[in-house]
């Protein structure tokens, strides 16, 4: 598919699109930010986790090396911030498919698209990686599914969608951390690719600053079916994240970036404290390579070992989507 190159390693640096689709990104965000007390309680957050007997597994160093390191992150440090890919880091699985399902609950769409979105999220499950043509063929489902809808709407069908589906899927682990940046008083970030009004309805549940996310065209409150820019995936969340800390006057070596796939290495880079959590295997081998901390949150060793996530729930997922297809064929 054409309209993918630009997804593809062959093409890993900024377009104009991309610094289009960061700087809208990076307004959104700022326009939505969390400035006092979010309406929902936050969860409690777990201590932070260090072992494998906690809530994850740091596998970069040795307790004997970790507990030589300096205290990270900096209490009172207003230079340093922190930016959490959303997908398969704060949450088991993708946002997107997620707000899907419940739009379909809604009917916004017929069986033939949910089966997409199951197809499409037990992939991802299953693969541990992002799979450039589901993730552009979601969005634009997505897109032309709230083409016309308002977005209000949308916003408040989102808070329902999350307490259906994403509430229980947060990792304790990924969350732990997330709270150690708040505790310093610094600010906390989700960059998605996930529109930035579920982005943001899920930063406000989680007690977080804000979110960076895709960011769908609007006319008078009305969704038009059309992006400013592009996707937020690879350089554009890069970019997203250089012009809000441009706008925030915050020092990017001081800041820590945290992410499960290879796509975001752009972003990772960019920042003085890289974390790679449930890491893809092409993200394991380059943050090895450069001496970037990891940390898993999944479970079972198979996860551990190559990648591969160990939620619960793929069979649920796309079983229930094949059950449904298969009867539909019968009763033909």
């Amino acid at each position: 598919m054409a309209a993918l190159g630009w997804l593809t390693p062959r093409r890993r640096s900024a377009t104009a699109r991309s610094v289009l689709a960061g700087e809208a990104s990076a307004e959104a965000a700022r326009k939505t930010a969390r400035s006092d007390a979010p309406p929902h309680p936050a969860p409690a957050a777990p201590q932070a986790p260090e072992t494998a007997s906690g809530t994850g597994t740091d596998i970069t160093a040795p307790p004997t090396e970790a507990a030589a390191e300096p205290a990270f992150p900096v209490p009172g440090d207003d230079l340093a911030a922190a930016f959490f890919d959303l997908d398969n880091t704060v949450m088991q699985g993708a946002a997107i498919f997620h707000f899907g399902r419940g739009l379909y609950k809604r009917e916004f769409f017929r069986r033939r698209e949910l089966a997409r979105f199951a197809w499409q999220q037990a992939w991802f499950r299953l693969a541990g990686v992002e799979d450039p043509e589901h993730m552009q063929d979601a969005r634009d489902s997505a897109l032309s599914i709230v083409k016309g809808h308002k977005v209000s709407e949308l916003m408040s069908i989102g808070e329902e969608i999350y307490d259906e589906y994403m509430a229980e899927r947060i990792w304790p682990g990924t969350r732990a951390l997330a709270q150690a940046h708040l505790d310093a008083g610094q600010k906390v970030w989700l960059v998605t690719a996930a529109p930035v009004e579920t982005a943001t309805i899920i930063a406000r549940r989680l007690g977080l600053t804000g979110a960076l996310g895709t960011v769908a065209e609007s006319v008078d409150g009305v969704y038009t079916g059309r992006l400013v820019g592009e996707p937020l995936h690879g350089p554009a969340k890069a970019e997203a994240v250089r012009a809000l800390a441009a706008a925030e006057d915050l020092d990017l070596a001081r800041c820590a970036a945290y992410s499960d796939s290879h796509n975001d290495i752009p972003m990772l880079s960019l920042v003085g404290h890289p974390y790679a959590i449930n890491p893809d295997t092409k993200l394991r081998k380059h943050a090895r390579a450069h001496d970037w901390r990891l940390r898993d949150y999944r479970t079972g060793r198979k996860a551990v070992k190559v990648g591969v996530p160990a939620a619960a729930g793929v069979g649920a997922i796309a079983g229930g989507a094949a059950a449904a297809i298969a009867l539909h064929r019968r009763r033909k």
